[in-house]
Formats: structure tokens, sequence, C-alpha cells
């Protein structure tokens, strides 16, 4: 492109230099001629007094010295009562010219060795006589020469000018091309942080910008698909805790036994799988528009499912907070995928027989549910967060947590790890209703109120 650029802003400028510079030479070599050829006729109209004062041979002949310069006039006097023909001067028409000029009247030009001959009649009583005056060739062209230089240059200068901006122009559009175009090879061959600069011409620009769009909605589906697999993943947990708690009451049979490790396998394949998704850390986007739902509906539908299991292991459970309707901006799925995940890790990781509970406090910007349980508590509350944002540690995918992390960030919330009045550890998932900045005080001591308000 910016090859064939310069090269049409040559044609063009060109055509146009050579439109107007050959008109303009030619003009300039005409309007030389004209001044020199008037020149001539002022030097002819010196003698016109004195051819018609006297007919003198030595008069006219001093007029003549005195007008002419390097015989460059002449003067022909015709013949006439008695009296010869008379010659001033050198002459340099051919007679015939000079005859021809005395019969029509008027001026002419003959060409003549070394130039041009001037002849102008004058009409006096003693005849026609007629004034020869010589224009040689450098005169006619003088100045000539440097004028069409002079259009030359400007000529050139205006195509090398017009070459250069088009350079200019060329590189101007064909960078951003370039550009996009490496973009879009280093997308296409798997560097999804490749973007490409937006400037340029407008068009490339809007080129750019829809580019970036392209590749910020790649990277966000990419990931949209990771974070799937991996939640998808992780919920099978679920189930498989349930499995793993049902086959720990079969007994020592050995088919009991194939069971367990049967279980026991399929529990590591499901972590390898959550552990292969989260390679490329996910991000969550928020809830769309009027995406939402009931949490206290939700905490009482998992709570049956995870009541029965709680007491085939004799623990005890407690529930509270979910009696009214409690709106959260959080799609179903997701919170009841948080709840699994949360209830999942105290079945996993606390002994039987340990009691545990869920609290749902809503506030008027906020709403909190704490799971808390009697078990031995969480040593390193940092740690545990740490590896729900990285890769998995003590037997632990860390997906869990990193699942209810990014639903509270979704809302502009949070999540807390502390110990609970249970004695063991309480988990506090902080879901913003008006996606503003959480104003957290004082609100363990209202949870607290809440707990020993449902336990009377």
């Amino acid at each position: 492109m910016r090859w064939a650029l310069v090269k049409v802003c040559l044609a063009v400028t060109a055509m146009v230099v050579v439109a107007f510079a050959v008109p303009l030479g030619l003009v300039i070599k005409e309007m030389a001629r004209d001044r020199a050829f008037s020149n001539a006729e002022r030097e002819a109209a010196v003698v016109v007094p004195a051819l018609s004062i006297t007919t003198d041979r030595d008069q006219l002949e001093r007029v003549v010295a005195s007008a002419g310069s390097d015989d460059g006039m002449a003067v022909h006097i015709p013949a006439g009562d008695g009296r010869a023909a008379v010659d001033l001067g050198r002459q340099r028409a051919a007679d015939t010219d000079i005859a021809a000029v005395r019969k029509l009247g008027r001026a002419s030009t003959a060409e003549v060795p070394g130039g041009s001959a001037l002849l102008q009649p004058v009409a006096l009583g003693l005849g026609t006589v007629v004034v020869e005056v010589y224009v040689p060739e450098s005169e006619v062209s003088n100045g000539v020469a440097t004028a069409w230089a002079v259009l030359a240059a400007v000529g050139a200068a205006l195509v090398v000018g017009s070459v250069a901006v088009a350079d200019r122009l060329g590189v101007r559009m064909v960078q951003p091309a370039q550009r996009l175009v490496e973009g879009a090879h280093e997308l296409g061959e798997g560097k999804l942080g490749a973007r490409v600069p937006e400037e340029g011409p407008n068009e490339l620009r809007l080129a750019a910008v829809a580019f970036n769009s392209m590749a910020d909605q790649v990277v966000q589906l990419l990931a949209n698909e990771r974070e799937l697999a991996a939640d998808l993943s992780h919920r099978l947990r679920t189930p498989l805790t349930v499995l793993r708690l049902n086959a720990a009451s079969l007994g020592d049979s050995p088919a009991a036994e194939q069971t367990r490790t049967a279980v026991a396998q399929l529990e590591r394949e499901v972590d390898t799988i959550i552990r292969t998704a989260r390679e490329a850390k996910p991000q969550t986007a928020a809830a769309g528009p009027g995406a939402g739902c009931d949490a206290a509906e939700v905490v009482r539908e998992r709570m049956a499912f995870w009541s029965a299991l709680a007491e085939d292991e004799g623990r005890k459970v407690r529930t509270a907070g979910v009696e009214r309707p409690v709106r959260i901006p959080v799609a179903r799925a997701d919170l009841a995928a948080a709840l699994d995940a949360l209830l999942g890790n105290v079945f996993r990781h606390t002994p039987e027989g340990t009691a545990f509970a869920v609290d749902v406090h809503n506030g008027d910007d906020a709403v909190i549910v704490l799971v808390s349980d009697a078990g031995p508590g969480i040593p390193d509350p940092e740690a545990a967060m740490a590896r729900g944002r990285g890769s998995g540690a003590a037997g632990s995918t860390g997906l869990g947590l990193d699942i209810v992390r990014r639903l509270a960030e979704s809302t502009g919330g949070d999540v807390r790890i502390g110990s609970s009045v249970l004695g063991g550890t309480e988990i506090r998932l902080w879901i913003q209703l008006d996606g503003r900045e959480p104003v957290r005080r004082g609100h363990r001591g209202a949870m607290r109120k809440r707990r020993r308000t449902a336990a009377r």
C-alpha cells in the first residue's frame, strides 16, 4: 500500500507539473521574442522623424549611426524624381523581402543569418522608406534558458515533495495495518495478551478497537470455559462426599474395600481435573441484569440435602435467619455451589459427630451467610485463603474457597475466616446488595445476637 500510494502521487504530480510547466515555458519563450522585436520597433521609430525632415545622405547616416548599434540598423530609400535608390547601413534582408514590405505597406520579419530582421515601412513624400532593424538570436532567447531551468527546478521540487509526503502518509497508514496483522498472528498463535495500539487513521483506529475488544472477549470466553469446567468438576465432590461416607459404612468386606478404593480414585481424578482447569486463573464476571435468588430458600434446600448426611454421622445441625425471603444479586446455581463447597469442607475436614450451623443475616446493604462448625478449626486462615486463590495444597484443591470468594467479590463483598462460637471455624460470606464497598463494623455482634435469638 505504501509504494502504491507513492507511485500514484508521483504520477499525478508529474502530470500536473508537465501540464503547467510546458505551456508556461512556451509562453516565456514567446514573451522573450515579443520583447526583442518591440525593442527593434522602438529603434526603427527613432529615424522616422529624421526621414520626414531631410533626405541628405550624410545627415541620415549620422541618425542611423546614433540609433543603431553594431551595424544593427539599415535604411532603404527608393529611387524617384531622377534620384537613385539609397541604402544606408548594413543590409541583411533580401531585396525581395524589402520589395514585398514596400509593396504591402506593413511591417514584417525576415529570417537572416544569425537571427531575424524587422522590416518597418515608412510612407513619406519621396516614397515608402523601409527601415531594417537586425534582431540577433541571442536577444530573442535572452532569459529563456534561465526561466526554463527555474521551472524545471520547481517542478522537480514539487515531485520530490509530493513523494515524501505520500511516503509519510503511507507509513502512517501502513504501520497501524502491519501492527494489526501482527496482533492477529500473535492471537492466532495463542498469545492471548496480544493487543494493538489504537492509532493511525480513523478507520484503522476503529479496526484496532474492534480487534482489542474481540481479543478481550476471547480471553473472557476462555476464562469462563475454564471456570465452568472447574466449577462443574468441583460440584462433583458433593455426591462424591456422600458416596465416600456411604462406602465407609459398608464394613470390611473385599467388595466394600474395592468400593472405597474406587471412590478414592474418583476423587483423585476429580481433583486432577480441577487443578488442570485452574492452571490459568479464571475471572468471574458479575451477575447480569435481573440475576438473583432467594438466599433463604437456597439455604433451606441445601441444608435439607446435607442434614440427611449429618444425621448418618451424628452431627448436630442448626439453621437461623431463613424464615423470611432474603433477595441477593446472585444466581441460584452459584449460591448453591458456594454452599455445597463450604458444607462439603465441613464433612471432609472435621470428624464425624462435629456439629455445624448456617446463619443468614439480612442487612440494609448486605447479606451475610455464616457457616460455622465445632471442629478443630483452621490453624492458618491466611494460608487457607491463599490456597483459595492459587493451587491446592494439603489435600485440598483450594477451589471451594475460590468459588465462594469469587461469588462474594462479584457483588463487591468478600470472604473472611475466623473462630466460631461453636469452637471451630467460621467462614463469613459477605454479599453486597448495591455493589458498594462493604461496611463491616458491628456485624459480628449482630450475628451472635441473631444466633442467640434463634437458639431460644
